[in-house]
This record gives C-alpha cells, sequence and structure tokens, in this order.
C-alpha cells in the first residue's frame, strides 16, 4: 500500500491521542510523559537540596551523585529534555549551595568547575542513554503490539465469514478512526488514485476529477452513507485499482504516524489478498459450473443417442407394422402394437420432461409459485398413468396444508414412486404423510411425506450419489419387463424441486428392508383458500 495522502480541508480537526507533530524527542515517550519528566526536572533537584539541607549533610560528592540519579530516573520517565534541564538545574545548585564560594554562582577552584562539568557531561550522557534505552523499550512494546494486533487481525479474518464489510470494520477500529470505505476504480487513470478532495471545484462521488476514472463503492465501514471524495480526510491507494477514503484520524493536513503508517501497509496487504481470494473463489465457482454444464451436456447427449432412441425405436417399430399392407393382423395384436406407441411415448415424454427440468435447475431458473396445499392435493395428477394396484395411500385426514409449487410439488412425488415401483417391482409401494411435534425445517414447523418400498434398499455409501443427475441403481443399465427404466434423472429433478420450494428430500432405509424417501416441506402460514 501507498503512502497515506491527508485530504485538504478547510475546517481542520483534532485526532485522537498518539497524533500530531510534536517534536522528534517525544516519539516513543508521549506527551503527557514529556511533560510530567519535565515538571519532575525542575521540582527533584530543588527538593534534593532541601532535603541535604534539613539534614545538614553538606558532603559535595554525596550530593553530586544524588543529583546524577535524580537526572537518570528523570530520563526514564521523560526522556533527554527533561534530564538535561534536570541536569543543568542540578549543577547550578551544586555549584551554588555545595561548591566554594557557597552562596554564590562564581568558583574559587578550578579542580571544582572541572568536576561540574564533568558531572554536567555524565547526567546529560547516562540521560541520553536511559532515554534512548527507555524509548528503544516502547518502541519494541509497540512493534510487538502491533505485531500481535495483526497476528488477531489475520486470524479473526480468516475465522470471518470473509467479508469486506467485516474487514473494514476491523481496520477502523484498529485504527480508530470514524469511517472507512473502499473504492474500485476503472479507467486508464484508476492507478492514480482518488484526486485530492475539497478544492473548491468539489468533487462527485463515483467519478475522479479531471479524468475518465469511475470509482465505484465496493465495501463501506462506520459512518452512514460511505465517505465521499469531498469528505475524506485522508487517501490512501491498495493498489492499481482500490483506494481508500478515510474519516477521522490525524487533523485533516496532517499525515498518519510511523506505526499507523506500517498498519496501514499491513492492511493493504490483507485487503488484496481478501479481494484475490473472493476473485479466486468466483473463478472456481464459475468453472465449476463450466464444468457441470459440459458434463450435463455429453450426459444429455448420451441420454438422446442411447436412452431416448429406445422408446422412439419402439414407436417406429410398432407404427411400421401396422402400416405393412400385406400383413393383417388380429385385433389382440393391434391392440398391442398401440399400447406399445402409447406406452413408448409416454415414456418419451417422461424421459424429455426430466432432461428439461433438470436443465433449468442447473441454470437456476426454477421460481415455484408458492401456495398451500394438501399431499392429498397433488396425488390425482402426479399418480397418473402408473400402476394403481401397486401403490397404497395411506395419508391420515386432516393433515395441515404444506408451502409448495403445485407442479413441481406433483413432479417430486410421480418420480419418487415411479423410481420405487421401479426397484421393487416384487412388492407395493406406500404413501404416507404426517404431521406434528418434532418435525421442523429451518425453525418452522414442518410435514413429511413418506414413499416406502420394500425392495432391496441402497447401500449408506450410495445413498447421496442417488440424487447426483444420470446415476442409477449400482450405476447399471436397468430394466423392468425388457424395457429401458430411464437416465436416472428421477431422484436427481425430484431433490432440485424439493429444495426450490424451500425443502428437504432424504433417503432412510425401511424397517425389514427397502427405501424410504423422505419430502420435508414447511407448514404453510398464509391464509387458506
Amino acid at each position: 500500500m501507498a503512502a497515506v495522502e491527508p485530504a485538504r480541508s478547510s475546517a481542520p480537526r483534532s485526532g485522537p491521542a498518539g497524533y500530531g507533530t510534536a517534536h522528534s524527542a517525544l516519539q516513543g515517550i508521549g506527551r503527557s510523559r514529556f511533560v510530567f519528566g519535565m515538571v519532575l526536572a525542575v521540582l527533584l533537584p530543588p527538593a534534593v537540596e532541601v532535603l541535604v539541607t534539613l539534614a545538614g549533610y553538606r558532603n559535595f560528592s554525596i550530593i553530586m551523585l544524588l543529583h546524577l540519579a535524580v537526572a537518570v530516573a528523570v530520563a526514564a520517565i521523560g526522556g533527554l529534555w527533561p534530564a538535561v534541564v534536570a541536569a543543568v538545574l542540578g549543577t547550578t545548585l551544586l555549584n551554588y549551595f555545595s561548591a566554594d564560594p557557597v552562596g554564590s554562582l562564581s568558583i574559587a577552584d578550578p579542580s571544582t568547575l572541572f568536576t561540574l562539568l564533568v558531572f554536567l557531561a555524565v547526567a546529560c550522557s547516562v540521560a541520553l542513554a536511559v532515554g534512548l534505552a527507555t524509548r528503544r523499550a516502547e518502541e519494541a512494546a509497540r512493534s510487538g503490539a502491533e505485531a500481535t494486533a495483526l497476528s488477531e487481525l489475520s486470524l479473526r479474518i480468516l475465522s470471518s465469514d470473509g467479508s469486506l464489510e467485516t474487514f473494514l470494520e476491523k481496520v477502523r477500529g484498529r485504527l480508530a478512526v470514524d469511517a472507512v470505505t473502499l473504492l474500485a476504480g476503472s479507467g486508464p487513470a484508476a492507478a492514480a488514485g482518488p484526486p485530492g478532495t475539497g478544492s473548491s471545484t468539489g468533487s462527485r462521488p463515483g467519478r475522479g476529477q479531471g479524468s475518465n476514472t469511475e470509482w465505484a463503492v465496493v465495501a463501506s465501514a462506520g459512518t452512514s452513507p460511505p465517505v465521499t471524495h469531498a469528505a475524506a480526510d485522508h487517501t490512501a491507494v491498495v493498489d492499481s485499482r482500490y483506494t481508500l477514503l478515510i474519516n477521522g484520524g490525524p487533523p485533516a493536513g496532517q499525515p498518519f504516524s510511523g506505526q499507523h503508517q506500517r498498519m496501514l501497509a499491513a492492511f493493504g496487504a490483507f485487503l488484496v489478498a481478501i479481494l484475490e481470494r473472493r476473485q479466486l473463489v468466483a473463478s472456481m465457482q464459475d468453472n465449476q459450473r463450466l464444468s457441470e454444464g459440459n458434463k450435463m451436456r455429453t450426459s444429455i447427449l448420451r441420454a438422446v443417442s442411447h436412452d431416448l432412441r429406445t422408446p422412439l425405436a419402439g414407436i417406429k417399430l410398432a407404427v411400421s407394422s401396422l402400416r405393412q399392407e400385406d400383413v393383417r393382423f388380429s385385433p389382440e395384436d393391434e391392440r398391442e402394437l398401440l399400447a406399445t406407441i402409447e406406452d413408448s411415448a409416454d415414456r418419451l415424454d417422461h424421459l424429455i420432461g426430466n432432461l428439461l427440468d433438470m436443465s433449468r435447475i442447473t441454470a437456476d431458473s426454477v421460481n415455484p409459485l408458492l401456495g398451500g396445499l394438501g399431499w392429498a392435493d397433488v396425488l390425482p395428477e402426479a399418480l397418473r398413468g402408473l400402476p394403481a394396484g401397486r401403490i397404497r395411500v395411506e395419508l391420515p385426514p386432516n393433515l395441515p396444508r404444506v408451502e409448495a409449487d403445485a407442479g413441481m410439488l406433483e413432479r417430486v412425488v410421480a418420480n419418487l414412486v415411479e423410481n420405487a415401483l421401479k426397484y421393487a417391482p416384487d412388492a407395493d409401494v406406500v404413501l404416507t404423510a404426517r404431521a406434528g411435534e418434532g418435525i421442523a425445517l429451518a425453525g418452522r414447523p414442518a410435514s413429511e411425506f413418506r414413499v416406502v418400498d420394500q425392495g432391496a434398499g441402497v447401500a449408506p455409501a450410495a445413498v447421496l450419489d442417488m440424487f447426483r443427475p444420470f446415476q442409477r441403481l449400482n450405476d447399471s443399465q436397468r430394466t423392468d419387463a425388457g424395457r429401458n427404466v430411464g437416465i436416472g434423472l428421477g431422484l436427481a429433478v425430484a431433490n432440485g424441486f424439493t429444495e426450490a420450494m424451500g425443502g428437504t428430500l432424504a433417503a432412510e432405509p425401511t424397517p425389514g428392508g427397502g427405501l424410504t424417501m423422505v419430502v420435508t416441506l414447511p407448514l404453510w402460514e398464509g391464509p387458506l383458500p
């Protein structure tokens, strides 16, 4: 991230503690400690003289060591300049109260002058060393705290929802600013970042001045609405495409401190990583959709080349036989050929319907028209054309209505029942439903519809594969009385329609053997017809 540039503003605002233009000697100490150290530098040397005077002890060397200790203590608290003041003041007091002639600033003995000068040099040197050590220790502590803050931030980012709003809110909190807005630029001048703001010409949000660069708000944290160019106190260019607008912090026209500059640079690196991760995820999702689309097209081609040709071949054979003029069929044979045509046409219509439904589900173009429906309301159309003698409907009376689309629910029930009839050819299929306590979906009361068969069942490891498109039991070409049973789309379509209506479709083993398909839909909470 590039250095943060202050935006121009006609009304400077006070920033939080730690910002400002204090002398470099304050760096690592802080203004409050500097002031406190200066107060001690003025008070402690006279206090030493008062104490030794009250004690009646006037040993020059001991008093000089006490003043040296005062200078060191002041250096540890307030830094170099308070210590220099303490050393100079201590030297003056030593000269006046302890060096001959006492009570005068003149010095009779040249060795005493040399001693005082050495004391002043030693006191200043020790103060400098102590001040530098204290400042380095505090800078190291601050750097450690900064590293800890960045580490915590990175861990929170990794464990968070990954949204830019969450990240920018953490940045705003760490920098102690009012608001942060991320802009994305497009155009040849995007790399230069947004222009300076607050000028007399003004700036419209979303467009850089003096260029054809368009700036769009990507995310914002803090005040609402997002920070605009005109209201920003500072701008920070993340890279050639993204820029941060910041409200708050140092007064307008002054830069952030070095610590906050480093934190902003780290935030910029995190921000670029988040944006690149989002782009990578979007690219992966696009690639996955393309891959699924290619797989779907390949499977459809295979279905067209094999499964759809079977009923077409049956229709063509029956029609060709009936059109032979030199062959006379008995009424029973004609009825059988016509039944073959009708059955093959129905099978062809069912296969094409499933293909079209699967293509809609894959393209996310399923838009259910939800309303209140009873399970029994969809059974007449759903079971049309299926062998009624093998289906037992055992729905209890007065079941509450569910929230569903009539056409989709009919297709779900039809596909589930047809699938059960195929794979349990020697047993009846039982349809039941229930609602009540213990049945809920996403916190809402719900109802279950069950299609129970006594067939061979499905291995637990293969349950999830059942709902994938173009998957059949054991992935084999099962037939029913020599006829192809389909292309493996029934359960995939049923599952897609159920999820589109806000429900779930699950498979459970039937007690005693077989498979039970369970459709769960939320109860209808709207007005009854």
